[in-house]
């Protein structure tokens, strides 16, 4: 048993003075130490022997095993350090070379005004309510008082999907279905992409978003209207801004107006954005019509409203001064990363 004890101890020192790599040092121990090793095996064996030969045989295993043990781990220290100092030939890093830029997104354009035109609205107590892009004829005309013989319906190039459904021209609908709940009084905004059949050009596109507003409630005026949109504009364009009705007709609105706005730029002198006018036309306006009203079910003899709509592109094509619409929806991002 001794001199097999001192072979194992000679060939375990032979093999760890010839390993070059950590691998082979824990095939090593694993061999001489591990569970089914060498030396465990040797102490398996001490049961076939005497009792009294048994403390002094396992001292001596213990002796070698300790021996092995010092030799891997200073033999493992050595090879650690030796691959170590590699890796610090090899991978170097030059601390003088620029880093790596991480690119970060940010909101688009018109999401900015967006939520520019929300947080305004919200803070004068109205509620921001979504509905359906893909929406009923009824909906989309009929209950806006535009009926199936009205020339609006062939102004507005809408897409159809077949007779009774459309793809939305406009987010008036989601007012008609907010007014059908009944649940007065309303004070509500509804913004959302709508779609018309216009070529793509610098100011057209087929798809595009809109922000529609709407108040119903008892003794609501023409002046209320007025007040709410001029505030909107001194919000969104700066305090000293000024807005001008114009009559218009909208068929959903009666009295209708179109609203500008005094130029932003040149403080209304005229300029080559406002084309030398000192105004800039907005967004459209006007009195709920009373058959709208009614057709949602709603006493146009006790209840009023108004209504509003504007272009949420035009408003970001204006706030911001770009001049082709097309920009927005390119996604070139030389142009989004000036935002």
């Amino acid at each position: 048993m001794e001199s097999r004890l001192k072979q194992i101890r000679e060939e375990a020192m032979k093999q760890i003075e010839a390993s070059d790599a950590l691998d082979k040092l824990n095939d090593i121990r694993v061999n001489y130490l591990g569970k089914k090793g060498e030396l465990t095996s040797l102490l398996k064996s001490m049961k076939d022997m005497a009792a009294e030969e048994r403390p002094k045989f396992g001292q001596m295993v213990n002796d070698v095993k300790q021996v092995i043990e010092a030799k891997l781990d200073e033999t493992k220290a050595k090879l650690s350090a030796k691959v170590r100092e590699e890796q610090l030939k090899t991978e170097v890093i030059d601390v003088t070379l620029p880093a790596k830029k991480n690119w970060v997104g940010h909101r688009h354009p018109s999401t900015i005004a967006l939520e520019e035109v929300e947080r305004i609205f919200v803070g004068m107590g109205y509620e921001v309510v979504e509905g359906p892009e893909v929406e009923l004829d009824y909906y989309n005309f009929e209950a806006l008082n535009i009926p199936a013989n009205h020339p609006a319906k062939d102004e507005q190039d809408t897409f159809y999907i077949n007779q009774d459904i459309v793809l939305r021209t406009q987010t008036s609908p989601v007012q008609v279905r907010t007014m059908e709940k009944g649940k007065l009084p309303i004070r509500m905004i509804a913004p959302g992409r709508v779609f018309r059949s216009d070529e793509v050009d610098a100011t057209h596109s087929p798809s595009f978003h809109q922000i529609e507003g709407l108040v119903v409630d008892k003794n609501i005026t023409f002046a209320d209207l007025k007040g709410t949109l001029a505030e909107f504009a001194k919000e969104l364009f700066g305090p000293e801004t000024k807005v001008k009705f114009r009559p218009h007709h909208f068929p959903f609105t009666e009295p209708s107006a179109e609203v500008d706005v005094t130029c932003f730029k040149c403080g209304g002198k005229g300029c080559r954005m406002c084309k030398g006018s000192g105004w800039i036309e907005i967004l459209g306006c006007g009195m709920v019509h009373p058959k709208v009203l009614k057709m949602s079910g709603i006493d146009p003899e006790e209840y009023s409203g108004f209504a509003f709509g504007v272009g949420l592109e035009r408003i970001a094509l204006l706030k911001y001064e770009i001049d082709d619409m097309r920009l927005l929806y390119e996604n070139d991002i030389r142009f989004l990363k000036q935002f």
